[in-house]
Parts: structure tokens; C-alpha cells; sequence
């Protein structure tokens, strides 16, 4: 379950039928994650964050035609995470002292 403070590890995936509904898409979660795939963003999110991306993603979408899913991962999965190739694993856990 994910907690309200803590991050979870998030992979957000789509199939958009329509050119301009998948645009909308992709440029409202690159402000929440990373695109590691052209159809596939990791995000780390806490609970509230993960409600207002999904109900933002259900205004976006058009359900009778597209299809979003959202995988929340355990940490001890996202541990088990392999990258095959290019790329690397999101990770938003970092801080900036200035």
C-alpha cells in the first residue's frame, strides 16, 4: 500500500489512440517522472501525488478508446528491477544543498 508521505516507485504505461490526447499525456508526466520508454514513465510518487496523477490521467484519456496502467512497486521489487540495453533506473531521491 502506498503511504501518504513516503515515495513510492511508479511505472506509468499507455496506449493513446489519438495524437493530441497522447501529447497532453506525455507533457503533464514529464512533470512528475522520467520517460524511460516512448509509451512507459517511473516516477517516484506519494499517495496524494498518485490520486491527483490518475484522476488527471482519466481527464485526459478517453476510455473507450485508450488504456493507462499504473504499477505501484514494493521496494524490495523495484531492487529487482533488470535494464537490458540502454537506460537506467528513475530515481528521484536526491537533494540539492545550496
Amino acid at each position: 500500500m502506498i503511504s501518504e508521505n513516503t515515495k513510492s516507485f511508479v511505472v506509468i504505461a499507455y496506449d493513446i489512440t489519438d495524437d493530441k490526447r497522447r501529447r497532453k499525456l506525455a507533457k503533464f508526466l514529464e512533470g512528475y517522472g522520467d520517460r524511460v520508454q516512448y509509451s512507459v514513465f517511473e516516477a517516484r510518487l506519494n499517495k496524494r501525488q498518485l490520486m491527483y496523477v490518475a484522476g488527471k490521467i482519466k481527464r485526459l484519456i478517453d476510455e473507450e478508446e485508450d488504456s493507462v496502467r499504473i504499477y505501484v512497486l514494493c521496494n524490495s521489487c523495484v531492487e529487482k528491477i533488470k535494464v537490458i540495453g540502454l537506460g537506467e533506473i528513475f530515481e528521484l531521491d536526491f537533494v540539492y544543498i545550496i
